[in-house]
């Protein structure tokens, strides 16, 4: 009964487990962050170049 109660107060693998799913967390907005921020650099260097060749 003593080694049930123990493996239900260990913790350690639920905090891996946390740590685990806020670095996917992090990891998908930063994918979503730099998808659209490279769009928009995609799209600004485009105008300027279109600028510089209309001249």
């Amino acid at each position: 009964m003593l080694k049930i109660r123990n493996f239900l107060k260990n913790s350690k693998g639920a905090t891996a487990i946390e740590y685990g799913l806020i670095a996917a967390l992090i990891a998908v907005a930063a994918i979503g962050a730099m998808s659209t921020l490279g769009t928009k650099l995609k799209n600004t260097f485009s105008n300027v170049s279109n600028n510089m060749n209309a001249q």
